[in-house]
């Protein structure tokens, strides 16, 4: 009976220190894997689902980002279909990223950049989560901690990396359901999860650990969340991630 009230003291003295605050940092940074999607396109919907999967991964960070160039193509007589969360910033980090991984500004969809440093097409389940393993066990990433308290969420990022880096706030809608009446995938209800709304960017690293304040509705609302990414210049490698902790009203 002594070890039992010792034991509930220590979790009643826990629960103490961390009321009004709550904290999310996981013992391994999680891989960062962006998907590169288009309602418009046929073979995109596969993709999609698994991203989905993917976003229940405490070890994943996914991020869904819809371009703009299949906006404007006609499908025979089913004509165009404009993907409602479509953008010619997502289309541009895309080119640039194949700029950075593989030598050259052409695209496709769907398209998994993985930590930034690897790409694999976005449908190949196995192709991805080989990527996937091969991104956990390269060099050690930079840890990125939020914390919610006082009504706001503050990010600390730390590590060993050298050289600057560039730390970004990424928003979006945690799920979507569409029902798309033209174009390739005409009359298909698709189901889209972590689809990124707007990314700005917070602060610059600069290889000392940094405490940035996020804006104060950062992920506020219902069906809305955000994250925390480092990304080395010029779109290289992401060097470390997190996921906003969920406010209690969400």
């Amino acid at each position: 009976m002594k070890h039992l009230k010792t034991a509930v003291a220590a979790l009643v003295s826990s629960v103490a220190l961390t009321a009004g605050s709550t904290s999310f940092a996981q013992d391994k940074p999680p891989v960062v894997v962006e998907l590169f999607t288009s309602q418009g396109c046929y073979s995109c919907p596969p993709a999609e689902a698994f991203l989905g999967e993917l976003a229940e991964r405490s070890e994943i960070l996914a991020l869904e980002f819809h371009v703009d160039y299949w906006d404007t193509l006609n499908y025979m007589w089913h004509g165009q279909w404009k993907d409602p969360f479509s953008s010619p910033e997502y289309t541009r980090r895309q080119r640039l990223y194949n700029v950075s991984i593989r030598g050259q500004s052409g695209v496709y969809t769907p398209q998994m950049v993985i930590d930034g440093r690897y790409e694999a097409v976005g449908s190949r389940r196995g192709q991805v989560e080989t990527v996937i393993r091969k991104a956990q066990q390269a060099s050690a990433k930079l840890s990125v901690t939020l914390t919610q308290a006082n009504g706001g969420l503050t990010a600390k990022v730390s590590g060993d990396q050298g050289g600057a880096a560039d730390i970004f706030l990424i928003e979006f809608m945690d799920r979507a359901t569409t029902e798309v009446e033209k174009g390739e995938n005409h009359g298909k209800t698709l189901v889209s999860r972590h689809i990124v709304r707007d990314m700005k960017k917070l602060g610059t690293w600069k290889g000392t650990t940094a405490h940035l304040r996020l804006p104060k509705d950062a992920g506020e609302g219902d069906n809305r969340g955000c994250a925390v990414i480092v990304q080395a210049p010029n779109h290289g490698p992401v060097l470390g991630g997190g996921l906003c902790p969920r406010s209690p009203s969400s």
